[in-house]
């Protein structure tokens, strides 16, 4: 097949030397396509040596057969950027075509892959988080940056995944291979890109924190991992997410994100985002109890707590949702768990009921895989082996796509079937980062 490497200017410029071998290596006809800054940092002659076709001087430059973007842009079975520069991803944003690369971009009805890689401080801006976001709903694929070592001795996220992880994502795409375990946005199979397109996805994470005093908490291990990773996977899947997290994980790329600390800030929070969304996660861990009174100064000594619950939130999710709203509750549990989570899912009144064992080796708070079992408000139970937190994550939200009604929600109140009016821009609040 013909690819496209698009290469712009970082540092990370020369992995991309590599990703080219690999794609030669692979059996593809690849064509590099180097942006002025990407000269900087790398060769033209080295491309030119190994990929299959050298690399074209530039716009007004023409191939033969044609004009070069063009050309390019109608053979290409995919094009690759890698690495993508916080620039380049703005300029693809926008439907700027400048330079050779943005205008094959443009010319394409290929599938697209980008890889970014950048600073932290600018990977978490949130112009670039709107950059990416607005690819994703466009249906470009996102292999998203890795934390690492950066330029100028920095540590953090931003450093572009290694070549073999976008080859392996590159390859998915092209339906020659499975998608590298951990690559984001890589789709295991073409159906998942999408498939949330235009849907309004909230999702909470983290476990609260309720204060005793200005300095003691009680609180539960959450880490809130599951719940990022499942708006993480939404986003790439099309949707427009908000994310109601208690961690202090970075919120993702092209997610828009309200931080909160206790239960009833998150309920607030929760019920205001979820009165117009298509899908509601209740991925957190809320503290089950709270200090009946939180005092204001320090506690010395041992203190008497008078506990009292704290606000259920799932229960008024469920008691207050639209018709045609799928609800998605979790249950972590350390003994008699598909039992007791039957009772949950039916007192609850959700739709599904995510419920692992938190004492399982490698499953739930603070790992970086899970083994769940997703069971459904119809009977259904689907168990999900041990693997990546985002691997559970899309497993959820295969199971959420399933039980989705065509067409958007209807926005009166009550019972009923979904309307079909369409839906309108929502306009965002809260933190966005």
């Amino acid at each position: 097949m013909r690819i496209v490497l698009g290469v712009s200017g970082g540092v990370s410029a020369f992995k991309a030397v590599e990703v080219c071998r690999r794609l030669v290596d692979a059996g593809h006809r690849v064509t590099p396509v180097l942006t002025d800054a990407a000269r900087r940092f790398v060769g033209v002659a080295t491309f030119s040596a190994l990929a299959s076709d050298p690399v074209p001087s530039g716009l007004w430059e023409p191939l033969e057969g044609g004009i070069a973007h063009t050309r390019l842009g109608q053979a290409a079975d995919a094009v690759v950027v890698a690495p993508a520069t916080a620039d380049l991803l703005a300029r693809y944003a926008a439907g700027l075509a400048d330079d050779l690369l943005t205008a094959t971009l443009l010319a394409t009805s290929a599938p697209v892959v980008v890889c970014p890689a950048m600073h932290t401080e600018m990977w978490e801006h949130p112009a670039v988080a709107e950059n990416v976001a607005t690819l994703r709903s466009r249906g470009v694929h996102v292999v998203p940056p890795e934390s690492g070592r950066l330029a100028g001795g920095d540590e953090g996220t931003g450093r572009m995944a290694e070549p073999e992880t976008i080859v392996a994502a590159v390859l998915a795409v092209l339906g020659s291979g499975p998608a590298p375990a951990g690559t984001h946005d890589a789709p295991s199979g073409a159906a998942r890109t999408g498939d949330l397109s235009g849907r309004e996805v909230v999702v909470s994470a983290g476990g609260t924190r309720e204060a005793i005093d200005p300095v003691r908490v009680i609180t539960n291990r959450s880490s809130g991992k599951q719940g990022h990773a499942i708006a993480e996977a939404a986003a790439a899947r099309g949707a427009r997410v908000t994310l109601v997290t208690a961690s202090g994980l970075p919120a993702p790329a092209g997610v828009h994100t309200v931080r909160v600390e206790s239960a009833a800030e998150m309920a607030a929070a929760m019920a205001s985002a979820a009165s117009d969304a298509d899908v509601v996660v209740m991925a957190a861990a809320v503290a089950d109890w709270r200090p009946k009174v939180s005092a204001l100064q320090k506690v010395h000594g041992v203190p008497e707590l008078v506990l009292e619950p704290t606000p259920d939130i799932l229960a008024g999710l469920a008691a207050s949702r639209r018709p045609g709203q799928v609800l998605v509750g979790f249950a972590a549990e350390t003994e008699d768990v598909i039992e007791r989570a039957k009772r949950k899912l039916e007192q609850k009144g959700v739709d599904l009921l995510v419920v692992n064992d938190v004492s399982a080796p490698g499953a739930g708070f603070e790992h970086d895989t899970n083994e769940v079992t997703i069971l459904g408000a119809d009977g259904t139970s689907t168990l999900v082996p041990l693997g990546s937190k985002r691997q559970v994550a899309d497993s959820v939200l295969d199971a959420v796509v399933a039980r989705l009604r065509p067409g958007t929600l209807d926005r009166g109140s009550g019972p009923g079937t979904p309307g079909a009016e369409e839906r309108a821009g929502q306009a965002r609040r809260g933190e966005s980062r």
